[in-house]
């Protein structure tokens, strides 16, 4: 194996292993000796591949971005021919996926935000993006950004366990929030949020 390859797989071995921490002991048991020995890399091995924690961060919210990508990118493959609000129904199903792995790469953000906020900057610009693509795909565009918050505050109150729900319902309620005949029936007639 080629030294790209190598430091490639171990990357992800690592990256694999941050996802593991974070679920278990939370943003704070991120550390590169709680990485090194979950991923079985050197501490030294480790800050070259990242050289400090907001590179750990940095490569986490990448792999959450192109992973979460792709999946929305699925998504519509597979449904969005049929929904007229095709980004809002990806980020709702990414949302809902979120929540349903069991090392969710959705606390690379969470952990971000703790350690520092401007490690958000792309992501808080896709948001940006996708938000005026949804606003413009909705015949309301306050009822899909409302609905764009419900779900995202289902997966971040699941995400820290603050959910009340179970899973069955809040499946349930994503349901409902993909269900695009439900709000055009409801919807306030296209007024806008800017």
């Amino acid at each position: 194996m080629d030294n790209a390859s190598r430091s490639e797989r171990s990357r992800n071995i690592a990256i694999q292993a941050a996802l593991v921490i974070l679920t278990r002991d939370g943003p704070g048991g991120l550390t590169f000796d709680a990485l090194a020995r979950e991923s079985g890399i050197s501490k030294g091995g480790l800050l070259h591949q990242f050289r400090s924690k907001a590179g750990v961060l940095t490569a986490l919210l990448q792999y959450q971005r192109e992973m979460y990508g792709r999946f929305a990118t699925d998504y519509l493959v597979k449904a969005g021919a049929k929904k007229r609000e095709r980004t809002l129904a990806a980020q709702i199903s990414v949302l809902r996926e979120s929540i349903n792995q069991p090392h969710s790469v959705a606390r690379a953000v969470l952990a971000a935000l703790v350690e520092d906020a401007n490690l958000l900057e792309d992501i808080k610009n896709a948001d940006d993006t996708h938000s005026k693509i949804i606003k413009k795909e909705a015949a309301d565009p306050d009822m899909a950004m409302l609905r764009l918050a419900a779900a995202r505050g289902l997966a971040y109150n699941a995400l820290l366990g603050l959910c009340p729900m179970s899973s069955k319902q809040r499946d349930r309620l994503f349901e409902r929030l993909l269900d695009e005949d439900y709000w055009s029936k409801t919807g306030s007639g296209g007024a806008s949020i800017d």
